[in-house]
């Protein structure tokens, strides 16, 4: 058999590589016209990034509604390296999606905290390229680089405030985690190669499914430590630690990625490892990601409840507490997924409710940003009284925190809950569906505290009333149009959802 040049060349599909490819093209654009403008011109840079991001979600248009793959063995075309299937492109829509909003959040805080605008930029617009290219990736090799290509630009976000001993600190802990993360998920993949031969999800999938005896102890320490290393990336307890030092330490619009594109970036790569490679093992990973869920729903929402506003508590300190009770609740679909009749409806509640989670986090997100212009500390106890101040940035903020706690009128939170709920039922885990419902009735208590706090009569000297930013401005007036849609209107995103997973 002659095997000539087209055997071996592999074609590109630039369609459908173009959201993660384009975000990644701004970054290098953003670092060299750095290097040319003055210290005038530099806030352009952060529109310029803000254009780019919006550009790159409209590219997902074109790749609707149709499977397009590409990276494709020559030897055999069925095993591909990257799928622009409808599951990759829901969890790219939050991704760019949310990234755009962190860039509006970004462009008054990097203009207050004097922050270095070309590296600002540059990781921000990397760290999102490299989660955008996770989703759509379908071999081990592909999916690990794009989480540390998400991952190393955020370590120095975090640390981006020279001088700040608490942004180091948080730095240094997010970073040390991290590489603990990789190095476990890549001794993990390192088993999973040897036992099957393959880094191809779907190989991998057909190999466990069949493994030599001889090989299953290493199958199943394969299965385990890659499960290990991903709970890392999504703060499931007790891999958890290092998430409120973080989120305090870094600026707020990092805090608000992290908390959204972070979360999106670990659960895609979860979905991806557990549903499409390791099906064989679902009698593994699924009661081990139901017990961690119920654990981490508990601790979050427990450890949210002892930031007291009476007791000076930070506000990012208790969203990083409600987003590690929040990722509880996005991993219950997925343990239920294990013995699911029909896994792809378990992990679209996965996706629906992720979709919810980053419009009104980033949403509450734009008000403690704003609010943290003025009071340094960002104490709960400053949002006392911000009704009187800023009547339209009080609303939102309390509706955002009802949507998080599924209460009306925040009713997509509601149907979202209500959702993962039901995948729990359907896969059989009643008893975590039990929990999940005690977790939800807990967090009431700190969520209906702040939005009470917001109402009351301001403290005597009130606060002097500053005006939002246009780019705050943007980030709220999107969010909250986006959040207060999807409630008058909650089967827009379930019919979403269903239409491009299921």
């Amino acid at each position: 058999m002659t095997v000539t040049a087209a055997d071996v060349i592999q074609s590109v599909d630039w369609q459908a590589i173009a959201p993660p490819a384009l975000t990644a093209l701004a970054g290098l654009l953003v670092l060299v016209a750095d290097l040319f403008l003055d210290e005038r011109r530099r806030p352009l840079l952060g529109w310029f990034a803000t254009g780019a991001l919006a550009v790159a979600l409209l590219t997902l248009l074109p790749l609707a509604g149709a499977d397009r793959s590409t990276f494709c063995l020559t030897t055999d075309p069925a095993l591909c390296s990257y799928t622009a299937d409808s599951f990759a492109l829901a969890l790219q829509l939050l991704v760019l999606g949310g990234a755009l909003v962190t860039a509006l959040l970004s462009i008054t805080t990097v203009r207050d905290s004097a922050l270095p605008a070309g590296e600002y930029w540059f990781l921000l617009l990397s760290s999102a390229a490299g989660a955008a290219l996770l989703p759509a990736a379908r071999d081990l090799a592909t999916l690990i680089i794009a989480l540390e290509v998400a991952s190393l630009p955020a370590f120095a976000l975090v640390a981006l405030r020279r001088g700040d001993r608490k942004g180091s600190e948080a730095a240094l802990k997010f970073f040390l985690s991290s590489v603990v993360a990789t190095a476990v998920t890549l001794m993990g993949v390192s088993f999973v190669y040897a036992t099957t031969g393959s880094l191809h999800l779907a190989a991998i999938a057909d190999g466990l499914a069949d493994v030599d005896p001889a090989l299953s102890t290493l199958a199943t320490a394969g299965v385990a430590l890659t499960l290990v290393g991903f709970a890392f990336k999504t703060a499931v307890v007790p891999f958890h630690f290092w998430v409120p030092d973080t989120y305090v330490g870094a600026p707020v619009p990092v805090a608000a990625y992290l908390s959204v594109i972070g979360k999106a970036v670990g659960f895609g790569g979860l979905i991806l490892v557990t549903v499409h490679a390791f099906p064989a093992y679902s009698g593994t990973w699924g009661p081990a990601l139901a017990v961690l869920a119920a654990l981490t729903m508990t601790a979050g929402n427990v450890a949210a409840l002892r930031q007291r506003p009476d007791a000076d508590r930070s506000a990012v300190r208790l969203l990083a507490w409600s987003s590690v009770a929040q990722a509880g609740y996005l991993i219950v679909p997925i343990a239920a997924a294990a013995t699911a009749d029909d896994p792809q409806r378990a992990v679209g509640a996965t996706v629906v409710y992720a979709l919810m989670y980053a419009v009104v986090n980033l949403g509450a997100f734009a008000v403690v940003a704003h609010v943290g212009r003025r009071a340094q500390d960002n104490r709960v106890t400053d949002y006392r009284g911000l009704y009187a101040a800023h009547p339209v940035a009080a609303l939102a903020l309390g509706f955002f925190l009802l949507c998080l706690a599924g209460l009306p009128p925040g009713v997509i939170g509601l149907f979202a809950k209500v959702t993962v709920f039901a995948a729990a039922v359907d896969g059989g885990l009643g008893w975590l569906a039990a929990v999940m419902a005690a977790n939800v009735a807990i967090a009431l208590v700190y969520y209906l505290k702040w939005t009470a706090l917001l109402f009351r009569p301001a403290p005597e000297p009130a606060p002097a009333r500053q005006p939002f930013t246009v780019p705050l401005t943007c980030a709220l007036a999107l969010t909250a149009a986006l959040a207060v849609a999807t409630s008058g209107a909650p089967q827009l995103l379930l019919r979403f959802v269903n239409v491009t997973l299921l």
